[in-house]
């Protein structure tokens, strides 16, 4: 039986998101996936959608009700792959005990730094010319894997090198788990 992984888009969700797919091309033969857009998760519905409006639509209680839900749609612990928006809300849904096996986050914005992390192995991955790159000392405290990508921004999710080199370190990573056993 394939392993379950739970899929959360950056803020634009789909409307922006035709990079997903290739993610789910790689994926979908070796998970179980279920996908959440992150913008609807959040109930962000905007007539004019720049990225300051919607930003301003996920701190003013968006990203708190994007967490509900996923609370709410999620019971069973899963392998988790996130972007931008998504991973914070992943990991802020941990933090009030959703079930994680595992957190890929790509470049999760403004992680909370304090308090609970996800009990499970958490990586994050960010572009270096990213402003949310959290401190290595921080990752090295918390346990966390933090990795950062010379030459990329905070979109790196959206390349197709990055695409590919996220899907064969999860693959790896949840194989070599199951061989582990």
């Amino acid at each position: 039986m394939a392993e379950k992984l739970v899929i959360l888009s950056d803020m634009w969700g789909a409307k922006k998101g035709l990079w997903i797919t290739s993610y789910l091309g790689y994926l979908q033969q070796y998970f179980d996936i279920q996908f959440h857009d992150t913008q609807q998760l959040a109930d962000v519905d905007l007539v004019v959608c720049t990225s300051e409006k919607l930003y301003d639509a996920f701190k003013s209680g968006g990203r708190d009700y994007a967490v509900s839900q996923l609370l709410n749609k999620q019971k069973e612990p899963c392998h988790y792959l996130t972007f931008c928006a998504g991973g914070t809300v992943a990991w802020l849904a941990a933090q009030k005990g959703l079930p994680m096996k595992s957190l890929y986050a790509v470049s999760p914005i403004e992680l909370p730094m304090d308090g609970s992390m996800p009990d499970c192995p958490v990586r994050l991955l960010y572009g270096g010319n990213d402003k949310d790159i959290p401190c290595s000392d921080w990752a090295d405290k918390k346990g966390v894997s933090l990795e950062v990508m010379p030459q990329y921004g905070h979109e790196l999710y959206s390349d197709e090198m990055i695409i590919q080199k996220v899907c064969l370190s999860l693959l790896e990573s949840v194989i070599h788990k199951k061989f582990q056993l």
